[in-house]
C-alpha cells in the first residue's frame, strides 16, 4: 500500500507596516508564502503548484493575495530602507504624518483591487 498525498506549509517572510486598502488603518500587515507539496509516506518531495503570496491586515483581518514580484518588490522595500521615522518601511508615514493617497503609486499592494473579508461571505 502507497500512501501520498500533498502537503502545504505557510511561512511568513516580512512584517510590513502598511496603509490598508480595505479599512484604512496604518496597521501590522504580514507577509506569507505558502508552498504546495507532492508528499509520499508523509514526507513532502517536490512543489506541485506555484507559491502563492498574501498579506493580511491584523486590524480588520482583510486577506489579500498578491504576485510574486509585488511580495519581492515590498521584501526588498522592508529590509534595504529600514525604518522611517515614521515608524513605516519605505517612508510611509503612519497617523501622525499625511498617509498615502489611494491608487498613488506608494507601493502598497492594495492599490486598484478589492481584498477578501473574511467575516463576509
Amino acid at each position: 500500500m502507497i500512501i501520498f498525498g500533498t502537503s502545504s506549509k505557510l511561512v511568513q517572510l516580512a512584517m510590513l507596516n502598511l496603509l490598508c486598502g480595505f479599512c484604512g488603518n496604518p496597521s501590522a500587515h504580514p507577509l506569507r508564502k505558502r508552498v504546495t507539496k507532492f508528499s509520499l509516506f508523509f514526507i513532502p518531495l517536490f512543489p506541485i503548484a506555484p507559491a502563492k503570496h498574501s498579506i493580511q491586515c491584523t486590524f480588520c483581518g482583510a486577506q489579500t493575495e498578491i504576485s510574486k514580484e509585488s511580495a519581492e518588490q515590498l521584501l526588498a522595500q522592508g529590509t534595504t530602507q529600514g525604518s522611517a521615522p515614521g515608524g513605516m518601511p519605505g517612508g510611509q508615514q503612519g497617523m501622525g504624518g499625511v498617509p498615502p493617497q489611494p491608487g498613488a503609486q506608494s507601493g502598497n499592494p492594495f492599490a486598484g483591487q478589492q481584498p477578501q473579508n473574511p467575516y463576509q461571505s
